[in-house]
């Protein structure tokens, strides 16, 4: 069966334009000129599409967003606005607009969005959740990254540093009608500055000394699908303009080209740092933050989701298992748990998984305990400003109580790892892994 496509415009040209395209595509379509039609065509027809123009005769397009999320949250609406009318597109947006085009229409543009809008509509069996915990924290995040991964929408994700926004953004794009293209993350905070204009947008041979031949960017390696910036306040202020355009304008220019490159791409961001803030200090573009942050996701903290832990526990701990190939999986004794639970994890899922990945290879007996987690007292914490922070002091405290142990026993690895009270395999993964000579 056909796809059906309603299309609201006062302009009978534009009105003829999309249907042609469409029609083309193999996808019949409905017209209306005003709002009062296609309210009519709305009650009597089931669409996989309604395009609407933003301004009409007897309403705004903005508001007919929200009316149809109302009424039919399943279905995609995308807005054609008027050029340099972005701040209408982007509150579209935030009430629930799938997607929106500029004026004058580029088809290529039209065809991308059309295809996306089918492919959600179509395959609105999501993938089950990734997302460990039953909390109303987390039930509530799954039920927004169900809701705005059914969108083009940029996402802002915020959340502390091991919290788990890059999962998040996969989740996104797993469950959008982009799941079957890439999803390319990266670390803005890891390109040096130098480089950045040619990692997100590619160069052309002989563009700029080193560069021996042609190379393909970031946006053109995700194109067609998802490109997730994580620590994009990172970015130098120069690049954020550049951004900007690629962002707004859908285009690219690789360095030392002389066209323009159309990209389809979906922009996901995340960092640690308050964009907000960052704004009144000089440091990032308020123009840019209001195109990224269309839509926020906020993770909440560890600390402030504990009736998870059991189970992030045991995932975690299977995880663990399988990866590292044991035969059994360490049984956690009611003190350990309790102490986990407890805690107040400055560095969140990342800091849990450390420290059971440490515990399962200082246990006896297949068995953790309270002494095997070490989790380190709280006061000790007070200078932490990161997860990497965190996991090299614990890293320093563990390689110093093992070179105690050693000293003592003039680097006999048997009887250290008896004064430490772990198996000799135990020690010797974490000499191997502490770099302990």
């Amino acid at each position: 069966m056909s796809a059906l496509v309603l299309i609201i415009d006062d302009e009978p040209d534009i009105r003829e334009l999309l249907n042609i395209t469409l029609q083309r595509m193999g996808i019949d379509c409905v017209c209306a000129e005003d709002l009062s039609s296609a309210r009519k065509l709305l009650k009597d027809n089931k669409f996989n599409l309604c395009l609407t123009d933003m301004k009409l005769s007897d309403g705004d397009g903005v508001d007919f967003v929200s009316e149809i999320q109302s009424h039919d949250a399943g279905l995609p609406v995308a807005v054609i606005t008027a050029h340099g009318s972005m701040d209408s597109a982007i509150q579209a947006l935030k009430n629930g607009a799938f997607d929106f085009l500029t004026k004058p229409v580029d088809l290529h543009a039209l065809r991308n969005i059309v295809e996306d809008a089918i492919k959600t509509v179509k395959s609105n069996t999501l993938i089950k959740s990734k997302l460990i915990g039953d909390s109303q924290s987390v039930h509530k995040l799954k039920t927004m990254i169900e809701k705005v991964a059914r969108s083009q929408a940029p996402i802002y994700i915020s959340g502390e540093s091991g919290s788990g926004k890059e999962l998040v953004a996969r989740l996104i794009h797993e469950n959008g009608p982009r799941s079957d293209q890439p999803i390319i993350a990266i670390n803005c905070g890891a390109i040096p500055h130098e480089l950045m204009e040619s990692e997100f947008f590619g160069h052309k041979k002989g563009s700029f000394t080193g560069a021996i031949s042609d190379k393909e960017g970031l946006f053109q390696a995700a194109n067609g699908g998802t490109l997730f910036l994580d620590e994009v306040a990172e970015l130098s202020l120069s690049m954020q303009v550049k951004l900007l355009r690629a962002i707004q304008e859908k285009v690219i220019r690789p360095v030392g080209a002389q066209k323009e490159i159309p990209v389809n791409v979906r922009i996901l961001s995340a960092t640690n740092f308050n964009l907000t803030e960052r704004v009144k200090q000089g440091l990032f573009r308020q123009d840019l933050l209001f195109r990224i942050n269309v839509i926020n996701i906020h993770i909440p903290p560890l600390r402030e989701r504990q009736d998870d832990i059991p189970l992030l526990v045991e995932h975690i701990l299977d995880k663990l298992v399988a990866s590292n190939g044991f035969t059994s999986r360490p049984a956690l004794s009611q003190s350990a748990l309790d102490a986990l639970i407890e805690y107040t994890y400055p560095g969140n899922i990342r800091e849990l998984e450390n420290i059971l990945e440490r515990a399962i290879a200082l246990c006896t007996d297949n068995l953790i305990t309270e002494q095997d987690i070490g989790i380190v007292d709280n006061c000790a914490l007070n200078n932490i400003n990161d997860a990497d922070d965190l996991n090299t002091l614990l890293d320093d405290i563990e390689k110093q109580k093992i070179i105690e142990a050693l000293e003592k026993t003039r680097w006999n690895k048997t009887a250290a790892a008896k004064i430490l009270g772990i198996s000799f395999r135990a020690l010797r993964y974490r000499l191997e892994k502490l770099n302990i000579e």
